[in-house]
């Protein structure tokens, strides 16, 4: 029950142990197609360039900054926890010149501030994280694509820890290029990065004047394994595949309104359950994630010492703080298979005997 990974269902398991076979044999090579049109239902896109990045959801980020970002181009990003920094890291190890818009950590960016930020820079790509995994907060982006594409920009989005846990929308918040992880919401083992671009994405990849600085992440090349030429690029993560593959057909049976009013109702549940033992979110009610949950370590409550007794006695494991809240805030992960009410009820009944000890 930390920030990730989750918890992984039997199917998936199972499918992880399927046979080994070659990555251009013409059943894995259907899977992939199988794979393709199931993350653009989860994406809710039509975006052709859609595919499973092979890497966990930094390789992700690190795919759509290296292919998009040339060096002097000008990229805002939003900054208000780990992962919004991290974005501003890897653009400017593109060469980018990074402008950044900064909110106060658990809290999102108001899009206000935002849109000014773009009127005034005019950048080539606007990046933000949709689910900031280090403070559970939700960044609305509703209405911001029209306001990145007027001034000539490409909108990024991190969907990391939000896709398949609560809606995403990339063609219509009109979101250029987004990436996600497979161990979040998604409930497979960490490995794959789902990524999707746009047809603007993809000219502006094509009109490059410069190589992409990484041939491993070069969408170029990649593209013409995951597309109709099958073109051998690297041997791609055989077992990983079948195990996403799986994990996709879960969140598609469940129906993603279902799941994300699962997600939505185990967080009520576990919010109800703290507010009684007195602990507090990190971020206002309209500002929380329903996946990931940020709360303050109660006065007088060990940080390191409860979440080592909440492994040991309970089998439980909860997140500590980064950055900013390192040592006062716990992250308690409520993504994909975890999101139960038995986990739930097992992880108050625990804090109940621990923190009132």
């Amino acid at each position: 029950m930390g920030p990730g990974p989750s918890d992984v269902p039997p199917r998936v398991l199972q499918a992880l142990g399927r046979p080994t076979i070659g990555h251009l044999d013409p059943s894995f090579l259907a899977l992939m197609d199988e794979i393709r049109d199931r993350l653009r239902q989860v994406f809710a896109t039509s975006n052709e360039m859609t595919l499973a990045v092979s890497g966990t959801g930094s390789a992700g980020m690190e795919t759509v900054f290296v292919n998009l970002v040339e060096p002097g181009d000008k990229v805002l990003v939003g900054r208000c926890g780990v992962f919004g920094g991290r974005m501003a890291d890897v653009a400017a190890r593109c060469g980018a010149e990074v402008v950044t818009v900064d909110a106060p950590w658990g809290q999102p960016i108001e899009p206000r501030q935002l849109i000014q930020a773009i009127e005034q820079h005019r950048p080539r790509v606007v990046a933000l994280v949709h689910a900031e995994t280090s403070t559970g907060a939700h960044q609305p982006v509703a209405g911001l694509g029209d306001a990145i594409h007027e001034a000539g920009g490409l909108f990024v989005l991190d969907c990391v820890t939000s896709l398949g846990g609560m809606p995403v929308e990339l063609d219509a918040w009109g979101v250029d290029a987004a990436y996600s992880g497979s161990q979040k919401c998604l409930s497979c083992p960490p490995g794959l990065s789902p990524v999707s671009l746009s047809p603007a994405a993809v000219a502006r990849l094509d009109a490059r004047k410069h190589k992409v600085q990484s041939w491993y992440l070069d969408l170029s090349l990649v593209r013409q394994y995951w597309g109709g030429e099958r073109a051998y690029h690297h041997t791609a993560p055989i077992n990983m595949l079948y195990g996403l593959h799986e994990a996709l057909a879960l969140v598609l049976e469940e129906g993603l309104p279902t799941r994300f009013e699962r997600h939505r109702a185990m967080h009520e549940l576990l919010r109800d359950g703290l507010a009684r033992l007195g602990i507090e979110y990190v971020n206002a009610p309209e500002h929380r994630l329903p996946m990931l949950n940020a709360v303050r370590v109660p006065t007088g409550v060990d940080d390191a010492l409860t979440r080592r007794r909440l492994l040991d006695d309970y089998g439980i494991e909860i997140g500590g703080g980064l950055g900013e809240f390192r040592g006062k805030a716990w992250r308690i992960g409520l993504m994909g298979q975890t999101a139960v009410r038995r986990n739930v009820s097992l992880l108050l009944a625990a804090l109940t005997d621990l923190v009132r000890a």
